[in-house]
């Protein structure tokens, strides 16, 4: 369920409000609304924050020693320090890559001129002889003039490397060389070493070494990684703390020019069932404190409350970051039932479903003998685990063994309508299970799609917007009969038409229902001028019950995918198991079959989650538009 929140309002002397602000996060139950605080301390807090945060993402990319321990404790000062250092060693090793970057491009742009040295360029041409540097190609060499004094420095197949003599006076430098007017235009003149090559080299090998030390000093920090983690959070708790302190409202009341009062208030939100300890807490610090009830246009945010098995969807959802909005459903417990159910067929192999459930029942044993509470995801696994083995049971599909290679026990657990035993038999009963699969599917849409529309009626019970919700929910008990007749081509389904004048009637009479009641907010006139308004999206909703149904055939269609898989799998391992490559087929077996079960995760993911957060959430007319309650808690008190 989704808790119910007050609004509450403080008002207090500008003097108390630190305190008041230290109190509050003692009391730790009021979601504060966001305010944009401003002052030194703050950009000071920031500062340090993202120093520390850089940080530990830097020694985050190092690989530590398995048994690698670090001994260090928590010291504020000594860890923004730290994390300073480590911060000025990453820039530095930056700096010295991108040095010895440049240095090698240098030495490889001069690597056919052999050794050079710009200060001996300089030094000669101190003395009025001025050399440049120049390559052309082999055959443009011989055009070059008689009158320009050239010594060619090396040559290959298609270049002449070669100097350029000219003559100063003394004191000139290599700015003074100029292109003799007659020079070959393929002649290009290669700009001058920065310094020499031997120096370039020698810098490089100095920088190398400093990297190593860097690496060295880098490890050394990465074993203390964790206390940075540590300070982010601290210091998060101060960002907060001073982020309230300078953004609350603040007016200062005067008489006749002359201040005798300055007042400060904060605006945040409180689950019902706390609001008398903050009521408490405002009389004994005289707050002056108004409780009220949230308004349309507030942003209240989202907390909810479900029992331990309810609770098994959050890693879910939380993975996701869906959060329902205050005033939507908290759709947790239907959420849950039928993410395992579309799990189960997705992955589709009770096989696979065994694995999970071991590697679950693993995991909890491991969290008990550590003496650790077991994570809801351990527990998530094996309910989904056993939804899995479940479908594998009914269906008998069992890591994609052919079902006469399975033993008679299994098969005997299956149900026959939709059992891959029954359907082995002759491609007539394979067409038939085939078809059941698909019409489970779409039963599934109708059931989770009809519950939408339950909780809507239940909703607007006392209004006739209800009426709306009941034509929303004809429409969609017709159009599934509509669905079976062109999808799953069939005539008649428990002895009803599938196109007759009875589903048509019933989709008529919803569709009438809808167009003039689903807006109705106190007026009948203005709930159907609003639909005529929107008249193209109303005729495209029927539409969209449509795709919305056939949408669940997905699950059908990526499970049938997976068997294949795994049944392909089992066919190209098969000749190796009775050989002298037997470690090949398992090997093979293990790499498939694993590679099958992640590419199920990502189909479950994409497909079991999407009928969940769209087609129904579509149909209850949610749009997990909410965000998280997160009251303003005690932390590392430092003020």
């Amino acid at each position: 369920m989704i808790v119910p929140m007050k609004k509450v309002s403080f008002v207090l002397l500008e003097e108390h409000r630190k305190e008041a602000l230290k109190k509050m996060r003692r009391l730790g139950v009021v979601h504060l609304e966001k305010v944009s605080g401003a002052s030194e301390e703050l950009a000071a807090f920031k500062d340090t924050y993202s120093k520390a945060e850089t940080a530990y993402a830097i020694l985050s990319e190092i690989k530590l020693p398995k048994k690698a321990v670090s001994t260090a404790t928590f010291d504020r000062d000594k860890v923004l320090a730290k994390a300073e250092e480590v911060v000025a060693l990453a820039d530095r090793k930056k700096l010295c890559k991108d040095i010895i970057s440049a240095h090698t491009l240098e030495l490889e742009r001069f690597a056919g001129w052999g050794d050079l040295d710009a200060e001996s360029f300089q030094y000669l041409a101190g003395k009025g002889i001025i050399l440049s540097l120049y390559e052309i190609p082999r055959d443009a060499y011989l055009s070059i003039p008689e009158t320009i004094n050239t010594l060619v420095v090396n040559e290959n197949k298609s270049l002449v490397r070669f100097l350029l003599i000219q003559y100063g006076e003394a004191g000139s430098t290599l700015a003074c060389a100029s292109r003799p007017a007659d020079m070959p235009a393929e002649a290009y003149a290669v700009p001058m070493i920065s310094s020499s090559s031997k120096q370039l080299r020698d810098e490089i090998s100095s920088l190398r070494g400093e990297i190593e030390s860097i690496d060295k000093a880098l490890t050394e920090a990465a074993l203390d990684r964790q206390l940075f983690k540590q300070y982010c959070s601290v210091v998060g708790k101060d960002i907060e703390f001073e982020n309230l302190f300078s953004g609350m409202g603040r007016e200062e009341d005067t008489e006749d020019g002359r201040p005798y009062m300055a007042l400060c208030w904060l605006t945040g939100y409180v689950p019902v069932e706390d609001v008398a300890a903050v009521q408490a807490a405002a009389k004994e610090e005289n707050w002056a404190v108004v409780v009220s009830d949230p308004a349309e246009e507030d942003e209240v945010p989202t907390k909810l409350k479900n029992n331990k098995f309810v609770s098994l969807i959050y890693p879910v959802s939380d993975f996701l970051g869906t959060v329902p909005g205050y005033r939507e459903y908290d759709i947790s417990g239907w959420f849950l039932l039928f993410f395992c159910i579309f799990f189960g067929i997705i992955f589709g192999d009770g096989g696979y479903g065994l694995l999970m459930v071991l590697a679950a029942v693993f995991a909890d044993i491991g969290a008990v003998t550590k003496k650790k509470k077991i994570p809801p995801a351990y527990n998530l696994l094996l309910l989904l685990g056993f939804f899995t083995m479940a479908w594998g049971a009914v269906t008998c599909t069992w890591f994609g063994l052919s079902p006469d290679l399975l033993p008679s026990w299994l098969t005997g657990l299956s149900l026959q309508p939709i059992s891959n035993a029954y359907a082995a038999i002759s491609p007539e009963n394979e067409a038939l299970v085939k078809q059941n699969l698909q019409i489970f599917c779409f039963m599934l849409a109708l059931v989770q799609l009809s519950i939408a529309h339950l909780k809507g009626i239940a909703r607007y019970i006392k209004s006739p917007k209800c009426l709306g919700e009941l034509g929303s929910l004809l429409q969609l008990w017709g159009i599934f009969f509509v669905v079976l007749n062109m999808v799953v081509k069939l005539d008649t389904f428990c002895g009803i038409p599938t196109m007759g004048t009875m589903v048509l009637g019933v989709v008529g009479v919803g569709f009438a229902l809808s167009f003039i009641f689903s807006n109705y907010d106190g007026s009948l006139g203005a709930s159907i001028l609003e639909s005529c308004k929107n008249i193209v999206s109303v005729l495209l909703g029927v539409v969209n019950v449509f795709s919305d149904i056939v949408s669940y055939i997905r699950l059908w269609a990526v499970g049938l995918a997976g068997g294949a898989i795994s049944a392909t799998v089992n066919d190209m391992a098969g000749p190796m198991l009775g050989g002298a490559i037997i470690f090949f087929g398992v090997l093979l077996l293990v790499f498939g079959h694993g590679l099958n079960m992640i590419l199920n995760v990502l189909s479950v993911i994409v497909h079991g989650v999407r009928l969940n957060t769209l087609e129904f959430s579509s149909h209850l007319g949610m749009s997990w538009s909410g965000f998280a309650y997160e009251p303003f808690c005690e932390g590392a008190d430092n003020k």
